[in-house]
C-alpha cells in the first residue's frame, strides 16, 4: 500500500514553479496520449479558414493554460489530502489538451497567445483563493469552469469546417475529458455554484476568449 508523499512548502512552491514553466513555455508540456488528430489527414484551408481555426484552437490553449494554473493553485492550498490529490491529476490529464492544443495552432502556422502568463498567474490566484476558502467551493469552481469550456468547444466545434477532420479530434476528445472532469468535482462533494455566479464567470471568459483570438 502506498501513503500520501509529504512536501515541505518550499518544495511545493518548487513544484509550482516547476509546473508553471511546463505550461508556459514552448512544447514543454509532454502529452501522456497522442493527440486525436495524429492519424488523420491535413485538410485543404484557405487562408481565411486556417486564420480563423487558429485563432479558435488558442482561444482553447489559452484556456488549458488557465485550468493548469487553477488547478495548480487549488493543489496548493486544498485541506484534504484526496482533494490536493484529485486537482494534481486533473492537471495532469490537462496536460494532453495544451499539448494538443500547441501542437495544432503550430501546424496552422500561428502561435500560442502572448496573454498566455497574465491568464496563469490571474487563474493560479482564483484557485489558491478557492482552495483556502474550502474544498467543497474548490471543487464546485472545477466544476463551474469546466462547464464553461465545454459551452467553448461546442461553440467552436460548431465553426470549425466538417473537413478539417483534425482539429475537430482534437476539440471533440477535449469535451469528453472536460464533461468527465466536472462530473467527478461534483460527485467527489463540490458546491453548485448559482446562476448569478455562473453568469459573471461567463463574462469573464468573454474577456479572455476576446483578447486571445488574435493575439
Amino acid at each position: 500500500m502506498t501513503s500520501e508523499r509529504h512536501y515541505s512548502p518550499i518544495d511545493r512552491l518548487l513544484l509550482q514553479a516547476d509546473a508553471a514553466l511546463r505550461t508556459l513555455l514552448p512544447f514543454s508540456g509532454a502529452s501522456g496520449r497522442p493527440s486525436p488528430a495524429v492519424v488523420l489527414p491535413e485538410a485543404e484551408l484557405s487562408t481565411e479558414e486556417s486564420r480563423h481555426i487558429a485563432g479558435l484552437m488558442r482561444i482553447n490553449h489559452t484556456g488549458e493554460v488557465c485550468a493548469q494554473a487553477l488547478y495548480q493553485g487549488q493543489a496548493l492550498t486544498a485541506k484534504l489530502p484526496e482533494v490536493r490529490s484529485a486537482m494534481e491529476q486533473a492537471a495532469d490529464e490537462e496536460i494532453d489538451h495544451l499539448a494538443w492544443c500547441e501542437q495544432r495552432i503550430r501546424e496552422l502556422g500561428s502561435h500560442p497567445s502572448v496573454l498566455n502568463p497574465l491568464f496563469y498567474g490571474l487563474s493560479f490566484g482564483v484557485g489558491a483563493i478557492a482552495g483556502l476558502v474550502s474544498d467543497r467551493v474548490s471543487l464546485g469552481f472545477v466544476a463551474a469552469t469546466e462547464d464553461q469550456v465545454c459551452k467553448h468547444l461546442d461553440e467552436h466545434l460548431q465553426q470549425i469546417p466538417e473537413h478539417d477532420a483534425k482539429s475537430r479530434a482534437i476539440l471533440q476528445q477535449m469535451r469528453i475529458d472536460e464533461e468527465q472532469h466536472a462530473d467527478s468535482a461534483l460527485a467527489a462533494g463540490g458546491l453548485r455554484f448559482p446562476a448569478p455566479v455562473k453568469f459573471g464567470m461567463t463574462l469573464l471568459s468573454k474577456v479572455m476568449t476576446k483578447s486571445t483570438y488574435r493575439i
